[in-house]
This record gives C-alpha cells, sequence and structure tokens, in this order.
C-alpha cells in the first residue's frame, strides 16, 4: 500500500471518528436529560416503563447485537478475499436491521393505538412525569431509529462496493467506517434498552 494510501486510510479513520464523537454527545445530552427527569419523577417513570412491551426490547437488543457481529464477520471476511462471504454478511445484517424497524414500527403502533403519544388526551390529564416519560422515549428511540436508517443506507452502499468489487482486501475503508456507525448505533441501544425497559 501506498504511502498516500495509507495517509487516506487513516484520514478517513479520523474523520469518523470525529464524527461518532459528535453522535456520541448528541445522545448523552439525550440521557443526561432523561436522568434529571427521571431524579424527579421517578415513581411515574418506573410506573411508565412497566407498560413497554420487554419482548420487544429483548427481541430488538437480540436482533442488533447479532447485526454488529456480522458486520465486524463482513470486515474480515473482506480482508480475506472472501467477497461473497463478506456480501452474505451484509445482507444478513441489513436484514436484522429492518427487522428492528418493523418491531418498533408494531411497538409503536400499539402504543399511538391506545391513545400514548406526545400530547395526547390521556397523557397529558395523567401525572406529568408519565408524559415526560413518553416524550422523551418517542424522541430518543425515534432518533435512534433515524440513525437505524441511516446505517442501513450505508450497509447497503458497501454491499453494492462490495458485489462490485470497489471494496476489498487492502481497500476497506469505508466497509470498516460504515461498520463502526453500526457498532455506535447498537451500541447506543444497549444505553436505551434498560433506561425505557428495564428501568426500577
Amino acid at each position: 500500500m501506498s504511502e498516500s494510501a495509507v495517509k487516506d486510510r487513516a484520514g478517513g479513520r479520523f474523520g469518523m471518528w470525529l464524527f461518532l464523537y459528535s453522535e456520541i454527545m448528541l445522545f448523552t445530552g439525550l440521557f443526561i436529560l432523561y436522568a434529571a427527569y427521571f431524579r424527579q419523577y421517578r415513581p411515574d417513570f418506573v410506573r411508565a416503563g412497566k407498560e413497554l412491551n420487554l419482548v420487544f426490547g429483548i427481541a430488538n437488543t437480540v436482533i442488533l447485537l447479532v447485526s454488529s457481529f456480522l458486520v465486524a464477520a463482513s470486515v474480515t471476511a473482506i480482508r480475506q478475499a472472501r467477497k461473497g462471504l463478506a456480501f452474505a454478511c451484509l445482507a444478513g445484517a441489513m436484514a436484522l436491521g429492518s427487522a428492528f424497524l418493523v418491531n418498533k414500527y408494531f411497538e409503536w403502533g400499539h402504543k399511538i393505538g391506545a391513545g400514548i403519544y406526545p400530547n395526547s388526551p390521556g397523557l397529558l390529564s395523567g401525572p406529568p412525569g408519565e408524559a415526560m416519560f413518553y416524550s422523551l422515549y418517542y424522541t430518543i428511540t425515534g432518533l435512534h431509529g433515524i440513525h437505524i436508517v441511516i446505517g442501513l443506507t450505508l450497509l447497503a452502499v458497501s454491499a453494492v462496493m462490495v458485489a462490485r468489487g470497489g471494496i476489498a482486501a487492502g481497500n476497506d475503508t469505508v466497509l470498516e467506517n460504515c461498520g463502526l456507525y453500526w457498532h455506535l448505533v447498537d451500541l447506543i441501544w444497549i444505553f436505551i434498552f434498560p433506561l425505557f425497559y428495564l428501568i426500577l
């Protein structure tokens, strides 16, 4: 690998880590906001959290963990010049990411159908802490869902590049950076899951 290629790869990694840092700061701010309101409305938060479907939460956690493993496996496969395996792993990760969104769609749909959504009459007439809990729930999980969609788009681009030979052994920076983004999205969910579904 030429010196310029090495510098480009290092620059790409550095830029990606800076971007990931900004994403971490975004969600950290939201988690701090959550902590502040949890301290103020703990009984309401606990009661509201028990109304969420734990099965959906656990299923989505497993889905993202397995998808993260598949993305990591795709990077390893491409470095071993196993293009077919790398593509299959990316396809599997995208299928799981899509399953996550489908689960979230049904979960949100059930809550909205029950009249539980920001500024709904039911929440406005109830305890203020419960309304705050669901406002944070929809904001944080909604923002995370947007990041899932972005991640799926990046994985799709990577899969196309792998299939066309644009990503190969020794030229995997794009795949590696997309993988880092996907791992971050998974990591953020690891924090979201207990905050909303395992609240005590």
